[in-house]
């Protein structure tokens, strides 16, 4: 692969993370926004924040690249970020929770890669940008799983623990 092939192909993944946060920041919008407690809201605000941040960047790198983010791609993230945010007030945790999950998987192995192929063509502050960034894929995530377990009430009585990246705004436990 010579340096116009990285070129290209950094160009295009980071037309893909352009989306993807907008599709993040939408999700952890509508997941903080279905929460009732401040100390989680808050957290969950935090990551959107960076986010959007993240964005900033990419569209930064994008520009400095002579590119621009993919109009229909930008249509379809910002769908389905919207979808999930709603998801976490209509149908519990579980759904948003593997599609957001899958989303950030997605943008912290993107961002690995962009990083590569920025040291390649020589571009040290996209590579150490990404590979700060991606990372922050990684914290979100773990984030959730352990912040936000919810002991419910399994069908004999006992307590299980559920993974809820979303709950209903009435405050169930979700699915």
């Amino acid at each position: 692969m010579n340096s116009e092939d990285h070129r290209r192909r950094l160009i295009q993944i980071l037309q893909g993370a352009y989306s993807g946060e907008l599709a993040a920041g939408f999700a952890y919008r509508g997941h903080w926004k279905s929460l009732k407690m401040a100390a989680e809201r808050a957290a969950i605000q935090k990551i959107e924040r960076e986010e959007w941040i993240h964005r900033e960047r990419v569209g930064e790198m994008l520009a400095i690249l002579g590119a621009a983010p993919l109009t229909l791609r930008e249509a379809k993230l910002w769908t389905i970020g919207r979808t999930i945010g709603l998801a976490c007030h209509l149908i519990g945790w579980f759904l948003p929770m593997y599609f957001a999950g899958r989303l950030e998987s997605g943008n912290v192995i993107e961002y690995e890669a962009a990083a590569s192929h920025a040291a390649t063509i020589g571009l040290e502050e996209f590579e150490r940008d990404l590979t700060e960034n991606g990372p922050g894929g990684k914290r979100a995530r773990a984030f959730l799983l352990e912040h936000n377990r919810r002991p419910s009430p399994a069908a004999d009585g006992q307590q299980s623990v559920r993974l809820g990246l979303c709950r209903p705004a009435g405050g169930g436990g979700g699915f």
